[in-house]
């Protein structure tokens, strides 16, 4: 695949997403090679993960993050490594929050979710995406399933007896508040995120609703994963792989 295809699949892939949260959203960090033919996938691009590509035999890395200008030095460290690698780097941020494949679909298809009522969506605000079981499961149960896809203990407040059957998801930074009042509002007996703080406990246990924290990396990563997916079926001659991560959070 060279990059010129790439940014046609990426443009037919996200249509009216790719553009509708401002073109700071996505894009490459640094192109060395027109054509490449193995991708690496993860959430974030560290040093780290770009070794890991290396050993990998990666030319072309896809994170859903960049390495953010309030990582202080981080991106410029970054772009060395990728140069003394020859590697590209691409990355989509809030396109693949929202788009219907992205991070949140892919985390509820890992839960086994039977119906998806509302997509996550940005309108004004970040919303969450709402699903529900046709059979109600035990909130065990669910805790289980997501350790289980993650590959890491998660933190969980069961904040009212009754099993679990709606359930909404904000991949990532979901610690406002506002969001656990939409979550109520659609019925939702549990939430599910990437982030926390003190507010995002209080209130959860205050208006009696479940509530589930795993790390922002590994909340996200299912959503790559798809896009990477997606590419593949456009271009079978390319190679993918999963980049390891540590679990940091």
């Amino acid at each position: 695949m060279n990059i010129k295809q790439f940014n046609e699949h990426i443009t037919s892939l996200f249509g009216e997403h790719l553009h509708k949260y401002g073109d700071d959203e996505y894009g490459f960090t640094y192109i060395n090679k027109d054509e490449f033919h193995k991708i690496g996938y993860t959430t974030n691009l560290t040093l780290e993960t770009i070794e890991e590509a290396y050993r990998n035999g990666v030319d072309m890395i896809v994170t859903h993050h960049a390495p953010w200008s309030f990582l202080f030095g981080m991106e410029e460290a970054c772009i060395e490594k990728l140069k003394q690698y020859e590697m590209n780097h691409f990355w989509i941020h809030l396109p693949l929050d929202f788009v219907k494949f992205g991070t949140c679909t892919s985390l509820f298809n890992e839960i086994g979710i039977d119906t998806i009522l509302e997509y996550s969506t940005y309108e004004e605000e970040e919303l969450p995406g709402i699903g529900e079981y046709k059979e109600a499961i035990p909130f065990s149960n669910l805790v289980g399933k997501l350790e289980e896809k993650m590959e890491e203990k998660v933190k969980s407040w069961r904040n009212h007896d009754k099993p679990v059957k709606r359930i909404a998801i904000l991949t990532g930074a979901g610690n406002n508040t506002n969001l656990i009042e939409r979550a109520l509002e659609k019925g939702c007996d549990t939430y599910i995120t990437g982030e926390k703080t003190l507010y995002t406990v209080q209130h959860a246990k205050f208006k009696g609703i479940n509530l589930i924290v795993g790390s922002h990396t590994f909340t996200e990563v299912f959503g790559v994963e798809s896009l990477v997916l997606k590419l593949k079926e456009r271009d079978n001659s390319i190679e993918i792989t999963r980049l390891n991560e540590d679990h940091l959070e």
